[in-house]
């Protein structure tokens, strides 16, 4: 087995989760709904197709799920800034979040470029 993948994946659900939480204590104000929506729903589809990716049976299958996390990863990212410029949400758990989002960008940036003939 390739540990390799499976970290990666244990990644994507753990900030899939973090995210969760994260929105969760946004102010349900129509801005916290909104912007917390569209985060759940990015962080979670990121970790989602990066699961479906894993089966996929060529590389151009792969790139293409991997090109959708990566479109919802980038997602995610600007919608963290947004909240941070506006102050919503714990500030602290915000650039935990940016980080990790961007650390995954990379990897998954990588992967793509790699796997293109």
């Amino acid at each position: 087995m390739d540990n390799k993948k499976f970290d990666l994946e244990d990644r994507f659900v753990q900030l899939a989760a973090e995210i969760t939480l994260f929105c969760k204590g946004l102010p349900s104000d129509f801005t916290g709904q909104y912007y917390g929506n569209q985060l759940l729903r990015s962080g979670g589809s990121a970790a989602l197709n990066f699961g479906e990716g894993q089966g996929t049976n060529t590389n151009r299958d792969y790139r293409f799920k991997a090109s959708l996390v990566l479109k919802e990863l980038k997602e995610s990212r600007v919608n963290l800034r947004i909240l941070n410029k506006i102050n919503y949400g714990s500030e602290q758990i915000q650039n935990k979040l940016l980080d990790e989002t961007e650390q995954l960008v990379k990897i998954i940036s990588s992967i793509i470029k790699n796997k293109t003939p």
